[in-house]
């Protein structure tokens, strides 16, 4: 069972999301479905797919009620599971190449759906509230087809999705890289925030997130939050990520700005397919033609712009029509529930984003350009003067290269990763990362285990093997602390392989893998 023959096979992959609790009478079986990819594939495979998915799920239940079905491997496919929410199940199914067959991890598959969905509660509220809210489920499929299909967009290669693969093992979904800066510049960093805070429109500005390049410089947000709000801001409001083109239209002629509750948000810009609101996205799923929704893409490409006076603006929350109000960039913050209103402030490769609660006072046009000219009189020239430190500390894209090494850091406690940049990772060979992938993979299985068995007990773990091409590979976990680690053209003994991990672990990762 997987990806039918009738299917777009180039692309070699579909991903589903269903409701368990919708559909349990017979005939109304297709009230399961919230979102099929690809939309081409017939109802009977949707509907075979997501009834094998269902009656693993239902079978592994009975021997681990709390952590049911998780990967299942066929000859041919792959199936990943995720329940992001009780009862609502994302299950991706991955045609197996030669490479992937060998040496696939399914960690980094599950990674990307539990990423999509942060993303997408972070802009629509969970899905369950939205079924709440309309029962029929025209509501949430349509915000589901319409943030999946510019969430996979970002996966195209020519025209086939690509999923991580063996050559992403030092690549950790779902953290966050910070900027390394000396103490002067921390102290400036901290200056601005608490200026920010403290002299815009009566202390109204709630949180904060400040990036340079797509690095994290500063955030009052909970580990969570900073984590999808930054994801975010690297896919779209980073100067490498918003367009190029200049847009001179400016916010004071766009109307009202409402801001709407994470349910409301959504419903209140969903409107008949016979009213035209731009940017819109359709349901056009097989069977559901007959209920077309207008919906927000905050993930659309080339839909963000810098106007002259250093802010980001979108028209994706809402449409610029006459009499019609124009609905500000809004997010939900999932560990503190509440509503906010994005302000996006950019000084060349600094990114500033604001946060107002929803319900403040600054509310409307007036109040947002108030807001924005406060920023201009009081923080620009702090602004500035912290870019230009950061750029002239900046040390480039292999800012984090350290000679000899190809490695991967993960502190989980605070979702904080770095790694060897991209480019160097490329230089090692495909046996290599081949053998980290499998690595990486039994590491993954050995904690899922660890934690059933006790979720309170911190694991520690330490491997170091030759590969067949005579590298290094090898893992440390600390706790919450990972460091994965590529030795190419190393010594044969395996006491200068644990004197590299040594010295690097004192030196970069603060002694936390270290023996001593």
């Amino acid at each position: 069972m997987g990806l039918s023959s009738n299917s777009n096979s180039s692309e070699g992959l579909q991903l589903c999301v269903f409701d368990m609790r919708r559909g349990q009478h017979e005939g109304q079986e297709l009230d399961k479905i919230l979102l099929f990819h690809p939309t081409s594939c017939p109802l009977t495979s949707q509907l075979s797919v997501i009834g094998l998915g269902e009656g693993l799920i239902t079978f592994t239940r009975i021997f681990s009620p709390e952590a049911p079905c998780e990967v299942i491997e066929a000859d041919k496919h792959s199936h990943v599971f995720y329940q992001p929410e009780p009862d609502i199940w994302m299950v991706m199914v991955v045609e197996k190449s030669k490479e992937f067959d060998e040496i696939g991890r399914h960690h980094a598959l599950q990674a990307v759906l539990k990423e999509a969905h942060f993303l997408f509660t972070m802009f629509y509220g969970s899905i369950r509230a939205l079924l709440e809210k309309q029962p029929n489920g025209a509501t949430a499929r349509s915000c589901l087809h319409a943030f999946f299909s510019d969430y996979l967009s970002d996966f195209l290669v020519g025209k086939k999705l690509q999923m991580p693969s063996f050559r992403e093992s030092l690549v950790e979904r779902g953290t966050i890289q910070m900027l390394s800066m000396q103490r002067e510049t921390a102290l400036e960093v901290q200056s601005l925030v608490r200026l920010l805070e403290s002299s815009l429109t009566g202390n109204i500005v709630q949180n904060s997130l400040i990036l340079f390049h797509d690095l994290l410089v500063s955030t009052t947000l909970p580990p969570g939050d900073t984590t999808n709000l930054f994801t975010y801001a690297v896919l779209r409001l980073t100067p490498n990520a918003i367009s190029s083109s200049v847009n001179s239209r400016s916010y004071l002629r766009r109307g009202n700005v409402a801001v709407p509750d994470p349910v409301s948000s959504v419903l209140s810009n969903i409107t008949p397919v016979s009213e035209e609101v731009y940017p819109t996205s359709r349901d056009t799923s097989p069977g559901r033609q007959e209920q077309r929704f207008h919906v927000p893409r905050p993930l659309q490409h080339d839909r963000w712009w810098r106007e002259k006076d250093g802010f980001l603006v979108t028209d994706i929350w809402g449409a610029e029509m006459a009499g019609r109000s124009v609905v500000s960039p809004t997010v939900w913050l999932q560990q503190t529930e509440e509503r906010m209103h994005m302000c996006v402030y950019q000084q060349k490769n600094l990114t500033i984003i604001l946060l107002i609660p929803a319900g403040s006072s600054v509310n409307g046009v007036h109040g947002i350009s108030v807001l924005k000219q406060q920023l201009l009189e009081n923080a620009s020239l702090k602004i500035l003067n912290l870019e230009e430190k950061l750029t002239k500390q900046w040390g480039g894209g292999n800012m984090y290269h350290v000679a000899g090494y190809r490695y991967l850091f993960c502190n989980h406690d605070r979702n904080l990763s770095r790694a060897s940049p991209p480019g160097k990772v490329t230089t090692l060979s495909k046996s290599s990362l081949a053998a980290l992938c499998k690595l990486r993979a039994e590491v993954d299985l050995v904690k899922k285990r660890a934690e059933r068995d006790d979720p309170t007990h911190e694991h520690d773990l330490e491997v170091c093997m030759r590969a067949k091409n005579s590298s290094w590979i090898i893992c440390r976990v600390d706790g919450r602390n990972e460091l994965y680690m590529v030795l190419e053209k190393a010594s044969e003994t395996l006491i200068y392989a644990s004197d590299a991990v040594e010295k690097f672990s004192k030196r970069y990762c603060n002694g936390v893998f270290s023996s001593d």
